[in-house]
């Protein structure tokens, strides 16, 4: 079934354009209708209490923030009209602006949402919380690297596997994409065995479910030696010319997150290609 509705989440007029122009083909492909989300600080967000009952109010903040809503707006449905896609547009307003986590409501009833990495170097380029995002939506997530602009028309995906519900999840979200892909990896690094499966087995389960879906397979099992399973993602990506990854989206307790990292988080950072993600 291919994906019907996507949500678009833009960060500011300067990647709107670009995104939709990357997204295009894709959405034209599937017949998909984009909205496209935006949120700006509300005008209480500029309200602030000096001593007693006495208040401050940035009228020039409560205005810029209204001019850039509207740009965005502009710059949305014209490149939407470019491109010839079906769109609709919303824009909200939130105490903090953050247009990822200003979208959950919306969310909750699209197929799949596609959101920009932020680039460090474009002053408009808003803040958005993409991990709250990713992981209190219940929907999948596909992350576009800034630094990989070519349009979305992955051939070759590579499946991040380990038997768990996160990575279940994130294949199935994506058969859409794996079926338009020429050539479909599942990376099992370092696989265990179990009641059912010696390790070197441990993906034939999901790759016998893909091909019933018509979609062929490699399985590839590697072990880390002592590397990040981040970096030997990373790798595989590198030697093999991989267009799109696919994998569960894994939290752990903030504690383990702050001392050794994670998976999902290396992979966010450092991507530079699209990452289709599921929690």
């Amino acid at each position: 079934m291919p994906y019907k509705t996507m949500v678009a989440i833009l960060r500011g007029e300067t990647d709107t354009p670009e995104l939709l122009t990357r997204i295009a083909p894709l959405v034209r492909s599937f017949g998909a209708h984009v909205t496209g989300m935006h949120a700006e600080p509300s005008p209480a967000a500029h309200v602030a209490v000096l001593a007693g009952d006495m208040v401050s109010i940035d009228e020039a903040g409560i205005e810029a923030a209204r001019l850039r809503m509207e740009r965005v707006r502009e710059t949305f449905i014209k490149s939407c009209e470019a491109e010839g896609i079906s769109h609709e547009w919303r824009g909200v307003e939130t105490f903090s602006g953050d247009s990822a986590t200003a979208s959950l409501p919306t969310i909750n009833a699209a197929d799949l949402i596609l959101v920009q990495q932020g680039d460090p170097d474009q002053f408009d380029n808003a803040y958005a919380d993409t991990e709250t995002l990713l992981y209190s939506s219940g929907r999948p997530v596909l992350f576009l690297p800034y630094i990989n602009t070519k349009p979305l028309d992955p051939k070759h995906v590579v499946i991040a596997w380990k038997s768990s519900s996160e990575a279940a999840r994130a294949v199935f979200d994506a058969l859409p994409l794996l079926h338009r892909a020429t050539r479909v990896d599942i990376l099992a690094v370092n696989p265990r065995d179990s009641v059912e499966h010696s390790a070197e087995m441990s993906a034939a389960d999901i790759a016998a479910s893909l091909a019933r879906h018509g979609i062929e397979v490699s399985i590839v099992n590697q072990r880390s030696a002592g590397i990040p399973v981040g970096d030997v993602i990373a790798n595989h990506i590198a030697e093999t010319g991989v267009d799109l990854l696919v994998m569960g989206a894994y939290s752990h307790s903030p504690l383990r997150e702050l001392f050794f990292g994670g998976v999902t988080r290396t992979l966010l950072k450092s991507m530079n290609i699209p990452v289709l993600m599921s929690h």
